[in-house]
């Protein structure tokens, strides 16, 4: 997530490299249905020390979009790249992209045709700070929390759409790169989108689920474990729609802060599609410090948040279309860029 103010091929190509996929991440196997895997252990090897804080660009950047591209393979999501999973970003690396063809239901579902021909988007940001200032004899910067931990329920979220029931829109995996230069990746999806932004009717980000926010639950106790908050959600009906499915999400309990407009959301949103975040960032004090590693990811908490994400995923790709409130939607500007 970045603060509140603020090369492609060759990453690409250390990414193949390192994965060992000539020709882009493998195609998954027809008909595959991969187990679920512990978030606990994805999340640990996403933010370990050897890809060294997966700055946008950088090799353990390029290991890590590796690693994604394998992991979502072997969910049985399509590749929806330029080669393969990957999506070049100039100047960032790759984003690794994915698909989950919908079967809609010959509805009409307001997108210009049927639900099967429109989409939602499911995104979270693999980069992170990369390696810097040392602080307590620790310099790499992991980025568990933010955001690796969004990941991981992204890709969790894929593998349970991918093997359950076909979902009824088509479903869009992004997980981006330079996020933290400015939302370079998602710039990129946008203007070479897998589905026109036209038939796109929501975007669902991840960012920051790792510890409980006990704002989030009223001022603290254990009804914070597990429990989402959304962005804007006074915006549009997608939260209420969340609620309806019994999905434990409130209410941003930080407007303040302008959370709606720090993360990747804000670019979908400000082409008109209803987008938000889902999170539990309580203002640790490890945000953008290496000290945000998985030894301090409450498991409890993120292994019950991923659930609900699960969950979200499914209400998003098959419930109605998500609509703005009166107001709602924000004006087209540029949106911010990031420290």
């Amino acid at each position: 997530m970045p603060k509140r103010t603020v090369g492609g091929r060759a990453a690409l190509a250390a990414a193949l490299v390192l994965t060992g996929c000539a020709g882009g991440a493998p195609a998954p196997r027809a008909g595959s249905a991969a187990a679920p895997v512990d978030p606990m252990e994805r999340l640990a090897a996403l933010a370990d020390d050897s890809l060294a804080g997966r700055r946008a660009g950088t090799p353990g950047a390029a290991a890590a979009a590796g690693m994604l591209a394998r992991w979502l393979a072997e969910a049985g999501v399509r590749p929806a790249g330029d080669s393969g999973f990957f999506q070049t970003v100039p100047g960032a690396g790759v984003n690794v992209v994915g698909r989950i063809d919908g079967a809609g239901d010959g509805a009409g579902d307001g997108a210009g045709g049927a639900a099967r021909d429109s989409a939602v988007v499911l995104g979270a940001h693999y980069d992170h700070l990369g390696v810097g200032r040392p602080v307590a004899g620790d310099s790499i910067y992991n980025g568990a929390d933010d955001d690796a931990s969004g990941v991981v329920a992204v890709v969790e979220a894929a593998r349970a759409l991918a093997s359950g029931p076909p979902p009824r829109r088509t479903v869009v995996v992004l997980l981006t790169t330079g996020e933290e230069m400015g939302l370079l990746g998602t710039r990129a999806y946008l203007a070479k989108p897998v589905v026109p932004l036209e038939r796109t009717v929501a975007e669902l980000e991840v960012e920051m689920i790792g510890r409980p926010d006990s704002l989030a639950a009223g001022g603290g106790g254990s009804a914070a474990a597990g429990r989402l908050w959304l962005t804007g959600d006074e915006r549009s009906t997608l939260g209420a729609a969340l609620r309806s499915a019994g999905i434990d999400v409130v209410a941003d309990p930080r407007p303040a802060q302008n959370f709606f407009e720090r993360s990747d959301n804000i670019a979908f949103a400000r082409r008109g599609i209803p987008a938000h975040t889902l999170s539990s960032f309580g203002l640790h004090a490890d945000y953008h410090q290496p000290g945000d590693e998985v030894a301090r990811v409450d498991s409890a908490h993120f292994r019950r948040a991923v659930a609900a994400v699960v969950r979200a995923a499914r209400v998003v790709a098959d419930g109605p279309a998500p609509r703005w409130h009166p107001g709602g939607s924000p004006a087209p500007a540029p949106e911010p860029g990031a420290e």
